[in-house]
């Protein structure tokens, strides 16, 4: 090769690397020091693959409010994906916001839009939703209280954008952990906190759990709106607390103060770097379905597989009746809810390549 041609082939992999987008794990992005602070070394742009575990409406609200004065009362869009790459753990949290505390980095009605279509949306028009894999490419990465999001650094910069592609459609959810409060607190109360991420908060962070032996304390955030104010307090029987962020979904009734429920959702850290771990709720208690079996006159009893471990009872009178465990062999099913309003559908079971 001639010099003029090894300094072109040198230039073509310098502009490469340039534009080349660095593949990170949620493990290295998560990554912590002693004391709390990331230890991750920024490197942009970079992709992450995960699973997204919940809708953004479930979180925040995405529409434009033309009379937001902030960030919290502006249209937000925030989204968990947890990692299922082999050697990968941990999730992470993809947001931005129509509004930001950098002056003139607003977005107005038209802008915001055109943002919420381009995030929430794949390049055919089909809208992202829990249990899709998706890549990210992120251009910034802020560290703020104990983890690191994919965001635009609030700016309206397009070259602050991040990118959501789909990789592959309605894949299952990742199965929740199951963990107790003694997982995450002290026996005086206090967060548990690992910088290796062996134990504690960090160990579970962005990722789907479930929460075992919990009484709510109070149900004040229960069905409130605002962020700030969807907050309840949880206790199990040692005396250990932990916060639960509710959902915007209407998750029925509370449970009363006295009953001890599980918990499912995503473990998300609000309140500091070495604390402030806290459960977003999916879902409280097991919900079951009934429906009817093969043989005549049965019923097919259903819940989330989150539940593995729980024992299903019956009694005959649910006042004062005795409680005893169904004799019969659990099966394990996948259940896809089809909500589409086609009055005729017929379906069939294809292997995914």
């Amino acid at each position: 090769m001639n010099k003029i041609g090894w300094m072109v082939a040198v230039l073509a992999l310098g502009a490469a690397a340039a534009f080349g987008q660095t593949p990170v794990t949620h493990w290295d992005l998560q990554s912590v020091t002693s004391t709390g602070t990331s230890a991750w070394v920024e490197t942009f742009p970079f992709t992450i693959q995960g699973v997204i575990l919940n809708d953004p409406e479930e979180m925040l609200d995405p529409a434009y409010n033309p009379d937001a004065t902030g960030a919290s009362n502006g249209g937000q869009f925030q989204m968990f994906i947890q990692a299922v790459t082999p050697g990968d753990r941990g999730g992470t949290a993809v947001y931005m916001a129509q509004m930001s505390f950098l002056a003139g980095n607003n977005y107005d009605e038209a802008g915001w839009n055109s943002e919420m279509q381009r995030v929430m949306f794949d390049g055919n028009g089909r809208k992202f939703r829990k249990g899709d894999l998706v890549e990210v490419t992120a251009r910034k990465a802020l560290f703020y209280n104990g983890k690191r999001n994919i965001n635009e650094a609030h700016r309206i910069d397009p070259a602050n954008n991040f990118d959501i592609t789909l990789v592959r459609p309605n894949t299952v959810l990742p199965q929740a952990e199951v963990l107790t409060l003694a997982d995450l607190k002290n026996a005086d109360d206090s967060a548990i906190f690992d910088a290796t991420r062996a134990d504690g908060g960090e160990h579970y962070q962005g990722m789907r759990v479930r929460i075992d032996g919990l009484r709510l304390v109070d149900t004040n955030g229960w069905g409130q709106t605002a962020w700030a104010n969807r907050i309840c307090t949880a206790a199990d029987d040692t005396g250990r607390t932990f916060t639960l962020r509710m959902p915007r979904t209407d998750l029925g009734a509370p449970p009363a103060t006295s009953e001890y429920v599980s918990a499912v959702g995503i473990m998300n850290q609000e309140g500091g770097v070495t604390n402030g771990y806290e459960l977003f709720v999916q879902e409280i208690r097991p919900a079951l379905s009934l429906g009817p079996t093969a043989v005549a006159g049965g019923a097919a009893v259903s819940f989330p597989a989150d539940y593995d471990g729980y024992v299903l009872e019956s009694t005959d009178d649910v006042v004062g009746g005795v409680w005893t465990a169904v004799d019969a062999t659990p099966v394990r099913m996948i259940v896809i809810e089809d909500n589409d309003e086609a009055e005729i559908r017929f379906y069939r079971l294809r292997k995914a390549d």
